[in-house]
């Protein structure tokens, strides 16, 4: 089965490799407010999982700079996604509100809606 789910993995990637999205072209002062915005937040994400690939997309396709943390292979990200998540399940938004609140988002439909309303603004 591990075998299965490493050939599955490398397909994917390679797939989402030949059609990477283009990234939205923006006025510089523009992305500078959003990459203000998204510096707060870090999505925790495996790198073969075809649920990441599809927010890493979103993220692509809306120019959005955002730190991903492999909760797998980089160590204490798995263990932090855990203890402050409350699960060890990916994708999962961590997003750090103008307060310090912090909110873990876990449904990949979930992210990639609040990516997109978060770049229409």
């Amino acid at each position: 089965m591990a075998i299965i789910r490493w050939i599955l993995g490398r397909i994917i990637l390679v797939l989402d490799f030949l059609t990477r999205p283009r990234g939205i072209k923006r006025a510089p002062e523009q992305q500078a407010v959003l990459d203000a915005q998204t510096a707060r937040m870090a999505l925790y994400q495996y790198a073969a999982c075809p649920f990441c690939v599809k927010v890493r997309r979103a993220m692509r396709r809306q120019s959005l700079k955002i730190e991903t943390r492999d909760a797998k292979k980089q160590s204490g990200f798995g263990q932090e996604l855990l203890e402050q998540g409350g699960q060890l399940k990916v994708p999962c938004l961590r997003i750090e509100n103008d307060n310090g609140e912090v909110q873990w988002m876990y449904e990949s439909s979930d992210i990639v809606r609040y990516l997109d309303s978060v770049a229409a603004v």
